[in-house]
């Protein structure tokens, strides 16, 4: 993606279902989830490079021995540096007990994170924020073993007012209104609820406090502890969460926007925010690795017994469509296939922006993202080039033959990005000439007079197409240049974990502003304010989004003629025409993930229309604050 957008986070979970001599035995190495762990997260980096974190459980340890540990990093480079650490400690406590080398059970009462329950997260620092604190784990610690609670997540919560204003009606005093500390205060409360509830069960049937602690851990219903927790939460979530007892579980949120996966044998229970993670790092087939249900929560109790629980009443489905488009890995092959399927369908457009001329045309992509859809799109050029052939070869001579066979789509390594500069892009004096310099050019790839269409993820801000990728791509003075984005235009902002908060930053909110302008319309951006203001105290259920309003007067090509207006460098020679996927196609090359909203305006929970709407307010008076 040219424009730099983050995501939230990524999120592994591992329970071993054996004893930790079982691994050593099989494996090798008694470290055999920490390894694993490891795996997990470095697969699933892309989600998250400004954190990381990991935190085990140890099950059945004795009191006074140390049962969890948890270790968070932001630096540079977040999960090499935890796995560093880690080793550096393991290191330590071999060398200075050379009695541990073979003994498992040892190993496991001395040394830091070999536990039988772990969980790791990579974080994106959306709000800005990235110290230490912000990092997850959370841990909310306790000195009975089945109130100390761990959680992570994929996740953000569009209500969060409304749920801490819950908590202090609870009786409690939450210490940050961050989405994280209320969810995890909000789950810790119905824990403690859940554990009073059952200590005064066992009190009655005669058991002390010291005898009833095992059971309370033995009956603590997990899936009645998350109906309570979640019964308000508005927003798009994949939650992990570990209880010191050992037992643990993953909830996904009802509309399914934020993704989830497992598997399990009989060695062990693995969830992950990605697929094609779990399948690598355990060598897992594509079929035995299962999405979690939207509203469903997997929970595996310390005993080993994992369920698949509805805790929430499922929504239309409504999967983030960017996971498909951007953010996740590739090597899915359900996301390859979808992002080949983007590019394939864009072509009938590109061919008329190109007069249907294969022969003086050449197509290339933005790195590296957006290869996939780049060759979906190649191979549709290859398609429609066979037929254009095999018309001429029905009349051809024999000594045309062999020229119509040699046609073929031209395809080059025209942009280059080089990432090293992105790292020096800080100070707002030196960024737009930095900007400029962080995309590079095959020179000699196009040929003067040719035209170059060049695909893209997608275009949110265009802040990178105009500083830099444009300017550098009129080096190669073609006589026409197609932007084509491989999603649709995004007109509204994210608030379920995308850093896209502010509508004014959004190249098809400017583009509709300017029509405004041009069409002396501008009345109706007044007319929206003030529908928007007249439902601030209307609860969530009640607001519309009017921010529709704005683009409704153009067409999707008017809006992207504007767009590439606004992009324009000055005094540009070559032609430029910007091509978007549509919505309708996006639906058809992904059908299973119809959570559109950055393109609609359709948000999948009541939430989202609430933030829209003060986005709008925010931008109308001039108010940079975020809208959740």
């Amino acid at each position: 993606m040219s424009d730099t957008i983050k995501h939230e986070c990524g999120i592994a979970l591992i329970r071993l279902l054996k004893p930790l001599e079982y691994y050593k035995e099989k494996y090798g190495s008694a470290f055999y989830g920490v390894n694993k762990m490891y795996l997990m997260l470095e697969k699933q980096h892309n989600r998250g490079q400004d954190g990381a974190g990991v935190a085990s459980i140890k099950l059945n340890m004795q009191p006074g021995e140390r049962y969890i540990s948890r270790i968070r990093s932001n630096e540079a480079q977040p999960v090499q540096d935890i796995f560093t650490r880690i080793n550096q400690r393991i290191n330590e406590g071999f060398k200075a007990n050379t009695a541990l080398k073979d003994n498992v059970a040892l190993q496991k009462r001395e040394l830091p994170y070999i536990g039988e329950v772990i969980m790791g997260h990579v974080r994106y620092g959306t709000f800005g924020k990235n110290s230490i604190e912000n990092v997850h784990p959370f841990l909310r610690e306790n000195n009975w073993i089945y109130r100390n609670l761990i959680m992570a997540g994929n996740f953000n919560m569009t209500n969060v007012n409304e749920l801490f204003e819950n908590l202090v009606h609870l009786g409690q005093h939450p210490k940050d209104k961050t989405d994280t500390v209320i969810v995890m205060e909000g789950i810790g409360h119905f824990l403690d609820d859940e554990v009073e509830k059952l200590y005064l069960q066992l009190k009655e049937e005669g058991y002390t406090k010291q005898e009833a602690s095992p059971f309370i851990a033995e009956r603590l219903n997990i899936e009645r502890i998350l109906k309570r927790a979640a019964k308000y939460w508005d927003g798009g979530y994949a939650m992990e969460g570990m209880i010191g007892n050992g037992d643990a579980f993953v909830l996904r949120d009802p509309a399914g926007i934020r993704p989830a996966f497992y598997y399990r044998d009989e060695e062990v229970v693995v969830v992950a925010s990605e697929r094609p993670a779990i399948q690598t790092v355990f060598n897992v087939k594509y079929e035995n690795v299962h999405e979690l249900p939207p509203g469903n929560a997997i929970i595996i109790k310390k005993s080993g017994e994992v369920t698949v629980k509805e805790i929430l009443t499922p929504r239309t489905r409504k999967a983030c469509s960017f996971e498909r488009i951007y953010f996740s890995r590739g090597s899915d092959q359900d996301i390859y296939r979808e992002r080949k399927m983007l590019g394939k369908l864009l072509f009938p457009r590109i061919a008329q922006a190109i007069d249907h001329n294969l022969k003086d045309t050449v197509f290339a992509y933005i790195p590296n993202t957006a290869e996939t859809s780049y060759l979906g799109l190649i191979e549709a050029a290859e398609q429609y080039l066979n037929e254009q052939k095999a018309k001429q070869l029905a009349s051809a001579t024999e000594s045309e033959i062999l020229r119509i066979l040699s046609e073929k789509v031209r395809t080059e390594k025209v942009a280059i990005k080089d990432v090293k500069l992105r790292t020096f892009i800080t100070e707002d004096s030196s960024r737009d000439d930095l900007v400029a310099h962080v995309y590079d050019i095959t020179y000699g790839s196009v040929q003067k007079g040719d035209t170059l269409v060049i695909i893209d993820d997608s275009i949110v801000r265009g802040t990178t197409l105009k500083k830099s990728i444009l300017s550098i791509l009129g080096r190669l003075e073609p006589k026409k240049i197609v932007i084509v984005s491989s999603a649709p235009q995004i007109r509204y902002p994210d608030c379920y974990g995308i850093d896209m908060a502010r509508l004014e930053d959004l190249v098809a909110f400017q583009a509709a502003l300017a029509l405004h302008h041009q069409h002396g319309t501008y009345h109706i951006i007044k007319e929206v304010y003030e529908k928007c203001l007249t439902q601030v105290a209307l609860s969530d259920d009640k607001v519309v989004n009017y921010v529709k309003e704005v683009y409704a007067p153009f067409s999707d090509e008017e809006i992207s003629d504007k767009i590439r207006d606004l992009l324009l460098p000055k005094n540009f020679a070559s032609e430029v025409a910007v091509i978007f996927q549509t919505v309708d196609n996006l639906h058809k090359a992904c059908p299973m993930n119809l959570g559109d909203w950055y393109f609609t305006g359709d948000y999948p929970t009541n939430g989202g229309n609430r933030v829209v709407n003060r986005a709008f307010i925010n931008f109308y008076e001039g108010n940079k604050e975020r809208a959740y």
